[in-house]
């Protein structure tokens, strides 16, 4: 066999390891919530509490997406090159598992439940020059038995630092922040107020 014969071997074998799925990959950026912050564990909740962490259909992907609302508020665009590490409903549910100190749902020792419904979770473009990520929704407090004690609406907004996908996914970050803030300063509200039921001890 010639030596020529060998090289065209070659580099047929080195083009069917870097083509297909990995090649096409080539400059993907994906990303995270990023490192979670300090807990913000209640240390008052004497009863294990639950959270799940829902969203639609279309949201169960890894595009990051955005709206140009002063053109077609309507309508979702998609970064080309940047991916979420794993679905937006998923890593919220786990960033609120890391700063509140909660369980995921199914396991018996939490009776009640935060179930959280997530209606959007995208950078909004009002102008070309400005975004912003938005984070909308729903949370529900249910007792053991799945009933609703108390729900509560989500509308959070947090101002990109850029006009790109980079200060978006920054901003969307923010939103899922504060959105642990708001669920902790819910939680000693109700079980203030004794609306919590036994959720609280």
């Amino acid at each position: 066999m010639s030596r020529l014969v060998l090289i065209l071997i070659f580099v047929s074998l080195s083009a069917c390891f870097t083509s297909g799925k990995r090649g096409t990959e080539k400059g993907l950026a994906i990303y995270d919530l990023g490192p979670p912050a300090a807990s913000r564990l209640a240390d008052e909740r004497k009863m294990p509490l639950a959270v799940e962490v829902r969203a639609p259909l279309w949201m169960d992907s890894l595009g990051v997406n955005y709206r140009l609302v002063y053109a077609d508020a309507s309508r979702l665009h998609e970064y080309s090159r940047v991916r979420w590490a794993g679905p937006p409903a998923q890593m919220i549910q786990q960033r609120l598992m890391q700063q509140l100190d909660l369980s995921p749902t199914g396991q018996a020792r939490s009776r009640c439940v935060l179930r959280v419904e997530i209606s959007e979770f995208t950078q909004v473009f009002v102008s070309p020059g400005s975004s912003k990520g938005v984070l909308r929704g729903r949370v529900h407090w249910l007792d053991q038995a799945r009933h609703q004690l108390a729900e509560v609406n989500l509308d959070i907004e947090k101002v990109a630092d850029s006009q790109d996908a980079q200060g978006g996914i920054g901003a969307l970050r923010a939103t899922v922040e504060q959105l642990a803030v708001d669920l902790q300063t819910w939680e000693k509200h109700l079980a203030a107020s004794g609306k919590a039921g036994s959720c609280s001890g």
